[in-house]
Parts: C-alpha cells; sequence; structure tokens
C-alpha cells in the first residue's frame, strides 16, 4: 500500500462477478446493509436496511437526491434506414443535448435521426472532440420529455444484463425532478412508508438535485488519481434545505447525507460558501483521502466499483483501511454490489 493513497491500485479489490446485484431487493427496504463505525475502525455489523429506522435520531437532517432518471436510450434510424442509438447525457439548451451517438462515424451535422417511427427527431448539430454529438431533438408531443417517455428506455448501467420489467425500481420512490442519466441509487432503498415513519420519529428529510451523469461510471484510468478529470454535474440546493442543514450544524445534531451525489452537492456547496446555501452551479468536486468534510455526519451509500471515485469518496469519510476491510468483510460475507446490490451505513 502505497503512503498517500493516490495510486489507483490502492482501491482495488478482488469481487466475484456473481455478487455484482443484477435485479433490486422487493421491498426495496429489505436488503442487507452494513454498519460501519467511521471513529471505530473494524466495527462492523451486518442488519437489514429497514433497520436504518433504529440507527437514525430525531433531529438527525437526513438528505436525498430527487433527481430522476430520463428513459435517455434511443433506438432509432436514419432516414436512410440505418440502425442508430444515442444516449442523452447533458441539456445544452432547451432542446440541444449532448449525446453518445453509434454508428459515431456515421453520424454527421446535417444527418437526423427518427425515433418511434418519427415521434421524435434528433438532427446532429455538431460533433465534438470527445466524440459525442450535440443532437437538436424536435417532437410530436407537447415536451420532449412527453417524446421521451412514449420512445425512450432507462439507461441501466453496463454490468445489468438482465432486462428489468418494470422501470420504476430504477428509479427512487421520491424521483421528481427530470434530469438524470442514471439513478442516485442509495435512495433506492428507501419506500414511503419508511420515510414517513421516520418522519413521525423526528428525522428530518430534506431534498437537493443532482442530474447523475454517465461519467458517474466513467472508470479512472491514470495510476496517479490526481491525474483523473472528473467529469461535471449539476446541482441545486433549495432554501429549506439549506436552512435546516444549517440550523443543525448549529445545534450540534447530524445531517446524514444519502448517497455520493448528495455528498458532493453538499461539499460542494460548502467549499464554495463556507456553508450551506440555497445556490444552483456545476461541479466537479473530486473527494479522496485527505479531504476535509465541512457538512455530513454520516453517509448511505451502496457498495462500487473496484477503483472508482466513488470508493475513494467512500474511504475519505470512513477512513482508507477501515473501507478497504468492510469491502473485503462484504465480500466474505456475500453482500450484493452496485446499483441494485445491498447498503453501507458509515456514521
Amino acid at each position: 500500500m502505497s503512503k498517500n493513497l493516490m495510486n489507483k491500485s490502492d482501491y482495488y479489490f478482488d469481487l466475484p462477478q456473481s455478487l455484482i446485484a443484477q435485479t433490486p431487493a422487493i421491498p426495496r427496504d429489505s436488503c442487507r446493509m452494513l454498519c460501519v463505525d467511521k471513529n471505530n475502525p473494524m466495527n462492523y455489523e451486518d442488519k437489514i436496511f429497514s433497520d436504518i429506522y433504529d440507527m437514525l435520531k430525531p433531529g438527525d437532517v437526513l438528505v436525498l437526491n430527487n433527481s430522476k432518471v430520463l428513459p435517455a436510450r434511443l433506438y432509432g434510424a436514419k432516414t436512410t434506414g440505418a440502425a442508430c442509438e444515442f444516449l442523452m447525457l447533458k441539456q445544452k439548451q432547451h432542446d440541444v443535448w449532448e449525446c453518445m451517438a453509434r454508428p459515431g462515424k456515421r453520424l454527421q451535422p446535417g444527418h437526423v435521426v427518427l425515433f418511434g417511427g418519427g415521434i421524435l427527431k434528433g438532427e446532429i448539430v455538431e460533433s465534438l472532440e470527445n466524440g459525442n454529438k450535440l443532437v437538436k431533438f424536435t417532437y410530436e408531443a407537447e415536451t420532449l420529455f412527453a417524446a421521451l417517455d412514449m420512445v425512450g428506455k432507462l439507461p441501466l448501467p453496463h454490468y445489468i444484463t438482465e432486462e428489468l420489467k418494470d422501470g420504476s425500481l430504477y428509479q427512487t420512490e421520491y424521483a421528481k425532478i427530470l434530469g438524470s442519466s442514471a439513478a442516485p441509487t442509495a435512495g433506492l432503498h428507501f419506500t414511503k412508508e419508511l420515510m414517513q415513519r421516520l418522519e413521525d420519529k423526528g428525522v428530518i428529510i430534506k431534498y437537493i438535485t443532482l442530474h447523475v451523469g454517465i461519467g458517474t461510471f466513467r472508470p479512472v484510468k491514470t495510476e496517479n488519481i490526481l491525474e483523473h478529470e472528473m467529469h461535471s454535474e449539476w446541482f441545486e440546493v433549495p432554501q429549506d434545505t439549506a436552512e435546516a442543514i444549517n440550523l443543525a450544524k448549529k445545534e450540534g445534531r447530524r445531517v446524514i447525507s444519502v448517497g455520493t451525489t448528495s455528498t458532493r452537492t453538499l461539499e460542494s456547496c460548502y467549499k464554495v460558501f463556507g456553508e450551506v446555501r440555497r445556490c444552483s452551479m456545476d461541479t466537479s468536486i473530486f473527494i479522496y483521502p485527505g479531504f476535509e468534510f465541512g457538512v455530513i455526519d454520516g453517509l448511505i451509500t451502496n457498495f462500487h466499483l473496484p477503483e472508482s471515485t466513488l470508493i475513494m469518496l467512500v474511504s475519505a469519510f470512513a477512513g482508507y483501511e477501515n473501507t478497504m476491510e468492510a469491502y473485503k468483510h462484504a465480500v466474505e460475507e456475500k453482500y450484493r454490489f452496485y446499483s441494485f446490490g445491498d447498503a453501507m451505513f458509515i456514521c
């Protein structure tokens, strides 16, 4: 192990393919949960996610990401009949989006692709340096999102090979604001009933919005992690969320972040303003060991890919050795990994 933990290989662990979850737990809160004490390393408890009710206290502020996944994977054809596939990544203007496109070399500015027999049309406006395309969409529906509901498919991660028959299972119960290319998966474990019980207990539930980009799955390719270029994502913090968090910090109550997306939002905001404020902006914050957290006191998250920026974030919060040992424990105990997998609660 390198002393400064700046090598990608420091974050490698051996994960059997059989532990990559292909289907979600039903009911959502019946998945397993590994509880990790960040102040008492190597002290782990194996629980069920519904036990989070007993782990949270009255006055805790629970922060969730209410972004909703777009049905952003589109299968269509050029006017010549040639098959094409788009993955919508980021809104650039009203109906202009950056998209991954296949076959990329055969799709050039001026080419038009039809989806759903013409319910949705995409015209290539520009080929970008990164290989993606700027696409202007027109549609025979009230809005672009209405057209996407008719012809689009949810963009499941590449490691999920089984078809998802019920797309709502890849949305959180509280998903509200369309814009993500992938689900904020730590929130998939919450049921409406569990959230109501938590509120009745006195847990304060607040929301931020961060639209998850497909870059969240992009691997770290450089051995020195400081040379990795983080993807940029848009977030918004509402006024009531900022006020609830600041009051909790002032009164010594805990702020519990649900997912790495909520964590990146809150810590980005704190890094800019020195407190949590109502704001909206892009962030490309990279959190790795040595990072000083200004907001969160606890983290609910899933189990992440080896050598990913997400396991680096968890290592920054829980401690490197504590995290890697927790992952070793999870593999030995056959926890389920990734988007539809089990949960960790670190506090």
